[in-house]
């Protein structure tokens, strides 16, 4: 969501309020604002920001080692 800002409408039917709120909560998941919003909330250090940043990419691979590993066994 860089750059812009974005609207989330959810109108609500007759049919209840608890419907809507689910579905403006989806809508947020869907565009990013939840996910954005935790990243904003504290400031972190650019050097913060790099190192959780390569922890994750650690975690990815590690993750997709352990998957071609594991479907070579089932060969």
């Amino acid at each position: 969501m860089s750059g812009g800002h974005s609207n989330v409408k959810v109108e609500i039917d007759p049919k209840g309020a608890e419907r809507a709120i689910r579905k403006f909560k989806r809508m947020c998941e869907a565009f990013g604002i939840t996910k954005e919003y935790r990243a904003r909330k504290e400031y972190k250090k650019p050097s913060i920001k790099k190192k959780e940043k390569l922890k994750a990419a650690m975690k990815r691979n590690a993750k997709s080692k352990r998957k071609m590993e594991s479907s070579r066994k089932k060969i």
